[in-house]
């Protein structure tokens, strides 16, 4: 399966801070954001990612990216010239995709919580058709809002609804066998302009291959595009990291787990981080103590 990081947009409701800077490389506590959905990928295990994002800010990301491969991983990056909605990222990455099943998670989207790797393992077999997630919100009209039936079963889907059909919102985090490329590709713009991702969940639904998956009261999601959202992130990251001394969404870590990168190579990457927290953390993974070079 390939992975898509949609780290475009201008980032307008976080100004003045995006006006420099690409909102997902903004810090939440003590990662850049595109750490929290690029972890998410690495969990389902997928090891081949696409980022997408502007002609602007992609230098940025490959800077701080680079190719992966310290991780174990395998970056390519593309640009997006202009914000044309989430369904245009299948277009852009038509060849990065190829005929593979792909995930897309966006940018700005942080995941936590019990469970979670049980359900991404279950999308990571995905082979035919698609899979969506739905989240309880307090304030459906916000979001594409999914209405299911006693089973689970997704009844309708509709993209920021005036009066929703339930409160379950769709997280930034999708899963599409090969056919999404072709659908998107087929699109129309809607009335805001835009290729929505909805109207390929729709098609899927229409079609009869549509799964919706419920994240229960045990999974926390954050999405960090606003001021206040952004320092709410932060505020929770901090405060579950200094409680359980454990890191949230920590590639090195996850990679190491994963066994994408052996011992050895997660020390070097400790190294490079040796003289503050976070270096600390990696060396207490692998049992070493911090020595001054």
């Amino acid at each position: 399966m390939k992975g898509i990081i949609l780290a475009g947009g201008r980032g307008s409701r976080l100004f003045p801070l995006t006006l420099g800077v690409s909102k997902q490389l903004l810090p939440v506590y003590d990662k850049p954001m595109i750490y929290y959905p690029l972890s998410m990928l690495m969990l389902t295990g997928i090891r081949d990612i696409l980022v997408i994002s502007s002609p602007e800010d992609l230098p940025q990301f490959k800077r701080l990216l680079d190719n992966g491969s310290r991780w174990g991983l395998s970056f390519s990056y593309l640009e997006q010239a202009e914000p044309r909605g989430l369904a245009d990222a299948f277009i852009v990455g038509k060849d990065f995709i190829g005929r593979e099943p792909v995930s897309l998670i966006l940018g700005d989207n942080i995941f936590f919580g019990t469970g979670l790797w049980n359900h991404l393992q279950d999308a990571s077999t995905l082979k035919e058709g698609a899979l969506i997630f739905t989240y309880p919100v307090k304030f459906p009209e916000n979001y594409g809002v999914v209405e299911l039936d006693e089973a689970g079963q997704v009844l309708s889907i509709e993209e920021k609804p005036d009066k929703p059909r339930s409160n379950l919102a769709v997280p930034g985090l999708y899963f599409f066998d090969q056919n999404v490329v072709d659908y998107a590709s087929e699109l129309q713009p809607s009335p805001r302009g835009e290729l929505e991702i909805t109207d390929i969940i729709q098609r899927y639904l229409l079609e009869g291959r549509l799964r919706a998956k419920q994240l229960g009261r045990g999974v926390a999601w954050l999405d960090a595009g606003t001021h206040e959202t952004l320092i709410q992130a932060a505020n929770f990251v901090q405060t579950v990291e200094e409680r359980q001394g454990l890191m949230i969404s920590c590639p090195e870590e996850i990679a190491y787990r994963m066994n994408f990168i052996n011992k050895e190579q997660l020390e070097s990457l400790a190294r490079q981080m040796k003289s503050n927290s976070y270096g600390e953390y990696l060396f207490h993974l692998i049992g070493e103590t911090v020595q001054d070079d």
